[in-house]
This record gives structure tokens, sequence and C-alpha cells, in this order.
């Protein structure tokens, strides 16, 4: 009991500290920083890795957002400096990896585990949904951020014809890179403190290992899903009076793309969920 309660209260401290921090910077609006307290307390509290791979994301993709800011406000018609989220943003990219902690939470408290579907099956399940939330969160970020920066035109991922920059659903060789080191990323920020916070047997230990090409594999598919459902039920068009692809029709707006059935935030939370479940079902198999 008293390691939970020191659990949570540096958990608070910490998730206090980014927040604030956050706010001041700029890579959260006011709502978005009360999102995200919330949703790293969590994630801190319930368990260290849970928190490792949320920070691993948070951090690494407001560092590649700022990367590049005036050739993105050219491009981008819904540019905001330095990234700003607000709490739709925070929720549509960690919601449902906030909902697997706290079922994590509800059925082994705050103990660490090694990946086992032997020993648990609904709790392997979780963690590797986990897991395959903040890759593909991560592999898409850095994929949209590091790919509108490439030399290379994208091309759209239906059809393969070249499109504008910008353009939802379009893909380059430097994005799809990048969501898959952006993957890997997450899988070191799992891997790692399991060293300090866990002790498996060797064999086990060494099959933890394998966290590393899935997350990997989880960061490129789930960009591939993403820029699918961007490329087919989100909208993109090229407004002739901004100069710049939008994401809503208009009488200026000459449509590229996709259908206005789901937005980037609703675009977010169908290719998480699904890379979420893939990588639950990976996890059951491998572990």
């Amino acid at each position: 009991m008293e390691n939970q309660i020191l659990q949570l209260t540096i958990a608070v401290l910490i998730s206090s500290l980014i927040a604030i921090n956050s706010y001041r910077k700029k890579s959260l609006d006011v709502s978005g920083a009360i999102a995200g307290f919330f949703v790293m307390t969590v994630h801190l509290s319930v368990n260290y890795r849970f928190g490792a791979m949320l920070l691993a994301f948070f951090f690494t993709s407001s560092k590649l957002t700022k990367m590049g800011e005036d050739r993105k406000r050219s491009i981008d018609a819904d540019f905001k400096a330095g990234g700003q989220r607000n709490w739709i943003q925070v929720f549509s990219n960690s919601g449902i990896a906030t909902i697997l902690a706290i079922a994590f939470w509800k059925l082994k408290s705050s103990q660490d585990i090694c990946l086992d579907s032997e020993e648990s099956y609904i709790i392997t399940s979780i963690v590797g949904g986990i897991i395959g939330h903040y890759s593909c969160s991560n592999g898409d970020t850095w994929s949209s951020e590091l790919g509108v920066l490439s030399d290379e035109q994208p091309r759209l991922i239906t059809t393969f014809k070249v499109v504008r920059r910008g353009t939802n659903g379009g893909i380059t060789k430097a994005g799809l890179q990048a969501a898959a080191a952006a993957g890997f990323v997450i899988g070191l920020a799992y891997v790692l403190p399991g060293i300090f916070t866990k002790s498996c047997t060797n064999d086990a230990f060494l099959k933890q290992l394998l966290v590393l090409p899935l997350s990997a594999l989880a960061g490129l598919t789930g960009s591939l899903i993403d820029s699918l459902l961007g490329a087919t039920l989100q909208f993109s068009g090229f407004c002739s009076v901004r100069n710049k692809v939008v994401s809503k029709p208009g009488p200026t707006v000459k449509r590229i793309s996709g259908l206005s059935i789901l937005d980037n935030n609703g675009v977010n939370v169908a290719s998480i969920l699904l890379t979420s479940m893939l990588t639950s079902f990976a996890c059951l198999y491998i572990f």
C-alpha cells in the first residue's frame, strides 16, 4: 500500500511539472494540459513502463512537431505554432491506452509483469494493446512531421499518384522509415525500464526483446492504416485562395481525395484502435 501511495505521489508530481512546462512552451493549451496531467498520472501511477511509453511519444513527437515550422506553416492550413494540442487531441492519442492501463490496474494493481500469455492471457493482451497504441501514435506523428519535410514527393497510398504535400493519405519512403523508427523507440521505452522494475528468467528476459521489432512493425503498420483511412474517409482538397491543402470542402476548394466522414482525430482513434488490436493478438502469439 505504501509503495502504491509513493508511486501515485511521484506520478502526480512528474505529471504536474510536465503539464505546466508543456503549457508554457505551447505544446498544450489549457485543456490539453489538464487532460495531459490526468493521462500521465494514470499511466505513471499504474506502471512506470506505461508512463515511459507515453512520455517517449509525447516528448519526441512534440520535438519533431516544432521542426521546420516555417515550411509546415506554408503547407498546413491548420498549422499551430509549437503544435499546440487541446484535450480532444490528447485523448484521441492516449484515451484507449488510458482505458487499458486502468483495466491493467484493476487486474494486477501496480505490479509489473513479464509478457507471458501462459501466465496471464488477459494481461499480456492488455500490455500488447498499449505497446501497439503508442507505436501507432508515435509512428503516425513521426511519419507526418518528418515526411512533410522530405524533398521526396508524396504519393497517395490508394493510387500511388503524386499528390501535394499535406494531402491526407500521402506517403513517402522517408515517412514510412520514420514510422518504423518511432515504433522502435516505443519498444525501447517499454523494454529498458523493465530491466530495473521486473526480474524475469533468462529465457523470458531474452524473449521480451522481441518487443523491439514488434513495436517497429506496429509503428509502420499504424502509419499505413492511418494513411489508408486518411485517403479514403478524410477529405483533402486544394484551396485556390489560400493556396494550401485543406480538410474541408468549399466553393474555392478542388477535391483531391477522400470523403468527409472522419476528421484527423477520428482517423487517429480508428488507426490506433486497429493497431492496438493487431499488436495485442501478436503479443499473445509471440509471448
